[in-house]
């Protein structure tokens, strides 16, 4: 999950699109790690709180809010994708290797 947000962060502008992309990758990427057991239900639905982060977010980038905002609230995602990893080390990983 940090990672998807570093790449978010790392942008000069965060449209719409990007985040999109992001958020159709972790979905599909929770799911089969999930389905193939490389993560636990609960490991599932904690990621799920960043996901439904990530997803708020973009609806933030529709209503036009500044990039400064959009920035402060993906850093905000930060600490929680830290706190998810420490509860199920190896999820950001596992994500990560369904990336192509």
């Amino acid at each position: 999950m940090r990672t998807c947000i570093d790449r978010l962060i790392s942008r000069a502008h965060v449209d719409y699109k990007s985040i999109r992309d992001e958020i159709d990758f972790v979905t599909g990427a929770l799911e089969q790690v999930r389905a193939d057991g490389v993560i636990s239900n609960e490991a599932f639905l904690d990621a799920g709180n960043i996901h439904g982060a990530l997803k708020m977010i973009a609806e933030h980038i529709d209503l036009g809010i500044s990039q400064t905002e959009i920035h402060e609230m993906l850093l905000q995602q930060i600490y929680r994708a830290e706190k998810v990893e420490d509860k199920h080390p190896g999820l950001n990983h596992a994500l990560e290797a369904r990336r192509e």
